[in-house]
């Protein structure tokens, strides 16, 4: 595997940023490690999204991502999106809109990576489980599967269940009443506009969270209204807490569950 930073200005967002990128190498001498070439041109790709005061590095410092793909050929994205809740925000950058189509267009211009449907993924933790799930929603023609850990998927909630230190990041995202129920921010608005597609235009969705995570309610809230609306998705939960040896785990399932090219 091949491990790149590259550092950008987005113009979306009116400043410097940077990403992480994984690309698949053939290799035979790499001790431990395995990889495919899977005779294409162009490769999958998982966009993996961050949580919450954290950056694009903390998938690889925190985790084993670069084993975990090897033997996948698959690319890894992996950008830095500050504390936005990848939103475009009422005081400040426009975090969705670079999230949702300039980080896409710049990866593609850099690295071979696929812009097929089929071939895009999109996964994070925490705050970038909601990040995950919002592209897939609203963006279901780009993304074929989504997953999220531990997200903070039931926004309306968190937000009023949030401590003050969470709401003063909050307000410079959706304004001083964080009013986001029914807006292009709700994952539940956009849930039903997802159901109203064909099941085959409906972006798969897996979901985890611990039992003991601080995020266990917004997430069973958001289960709930999946099977109610009859989504493609997965749930599954463990004894854990919003924690990374939970993550790294979980991580691994969600890439044995990804619906790769063959």
């Amino acid at each position: 595997m091949a491990l790149i930073k590259c550092d950008f200005v987005a113009e979306s967002i009116g400043m410097s940023t940077s990403m992480h990128v994984i690309l698949p190498q053939q290799s035979t001498g790499q001790i431990g490690k395995g990889s495919i070439n899977r005779g294409r041109d162009k490769y999958p790709c998982l966009f993996l999204l961050h949580g919450l005061s954290e950056d694009d590095s903390t998938w690889i410092r925190r985790t084993a991502i670069e084993r975990y793909v090897s033997p996948l050929g698959l690319a890894v994205v992996m950008p830095n999106v500050h504390c936005s809740f990848y939103s475009d925000m009422k005081y400040g950058g426009n975090y969705w809109t670079f999230i949702s189509e300039e980080l896409p267009q710049i990866a593609r211009s850099f690295f071979p990576l696929s812009d097929k449907r089929e071939d895009n993924f999109v996964a994070g933790l925490s705050m970038g489980g909601y990040g995950a799930f919002k592209l897939a929603l609203r963006k279901p023609e780009s993304y074929c599967a989504a997953a999220s850990l531990s997200g903070a998927l039931d926004m309306v909630m968190y937000a009023d269940n949030a401590e003050n230190d969470i709401k003063d990041i909050l307000v410079p995202i959706f304004g001083e009443d964080i009013d986001i129920s029914g807006t292009e921010d709700d994952l539940f608005y956009y849930a039903d506009k997802a159901a109203k597609l064909p099941v085959d235009k409906q972006p798969a969705l897996y979901q985890y969270c611990g039992t003991e995570d601080i995020l266990y309610q917004e997430n069973i809230s958001f289960r709930n209204y999946a099977k109610k609306l009859g989504l493609k998705h997965v749930y599954n939960e463990s004894p854990g807490t919003h924690e990374w040896s939970y993550w790294d785990k979980q991580i691994q399932s969600v890439l044995e569950w990804l619906p790769l090219p063959e």
